[in-house]
């Protein structure tokens, strides 16, 4: 499913481009990424007091701006970055000559990257982490209906659904940009393996707006994208 890319990429309107990264660089690589990125996101970078979580974070972002600059032919230290309220990143005006909607998640030690033309997208991933206790999790922030979903399955299978349905939950958030102002038990997705939006408490209408999918090709992950309109075909990329 996913494949390194070919030198020249080109998105179509019918397309989504994912990306998959590794994080984990060597100190040559970060120090001469770090010469990519703003002022503001060295700051960010700086406040950081664990190493190993500075170096990632600007992998991420620096990542993040050389595919911008692949599909929009620009110098990636040069694209500049606005923000949502919620804090969703967006492209200045004026950025390309196309209009590139993207979004980014990170986990560990991997990072994700979905790129579309003219609709909203969303994308999360989060690494099936042994140490949470999904049924506790699933009580404070999910749904009734998503409650009993995952209730009625087996143990064994309950810790994979809850992070197929958190990731979704996220993915839907970060597409509309609005963060955690919506409350997550205000909103329901499935949680099996077919991804989607069933119901929005205060916005019936939002279900026939979104596409949700799960990306199930990631061992020892779960992630989702949440896509405005119908599903356009998605194509897998590796970065290196």
């Amino acid at each position: 499913m996913w494949q390194p890319a070919p030198n020249s990429i080109r998105l179509d309107k019918q397309e989504i481009h994912l990306w998959r990264a590794e994080l984990n660089r060597n100190s040559e690589t970060i120090n001469a990424w770090e010469n990519l990125l703003s002022k503001d996101e060295l700051a960010r970078a700086a406040r950081f007091r664990v190493e190993a979580a500075r170096r990632r974070f600007i992998a991420g972002r620096a990542i993040l701006r050389l595919l911008l600059g692949r599909y929009l032919g620009l110098d990636p230290a040069g694209i500049v970055f606005r923000y949502h309220p919620h804090g969703k990143p967006y492209l200045a005006g004026g950025a390309g000559q196309i209009d590139l909607r993207f979004n980014l998640s990170h986990s560990h030690e991997l990072a994700l990257y979905a790129f579309a033309l003219e609709r909203e997208i969303g994308i999360d991933l989060e690494q099936i982490r042994t140490d949470r206790d999904p049924e506790r999790l699933a009580a404070r922030f999910f749904s009734p209906e998503e409650n009993a979903a995952l209730g009625s399955l087996s143990p064994e299978d309950r810790r994979e659904a809850f992070f197929r349905c958190w990731t979704r939950k996220e993915a839907y958030l970060k597409a509309r940009g609005e963060g955690l102002s919506i409350p997550l038990a205000a909103f329901s997705v499935s949680v099996g393996p077919a991804a989607a939006l069933l119901k929005v408490d205060s916005a019936p209408e939002e279900t026939s707006r979104w596409s949700l999918v799960s990306i199930d090709s990631i061992p020892g992950y779960a992630a989702a994208l949440a896509v405005e309109g119908r599903l356009p075909g998605l194509r897998y990329w590796i970065f290196d």
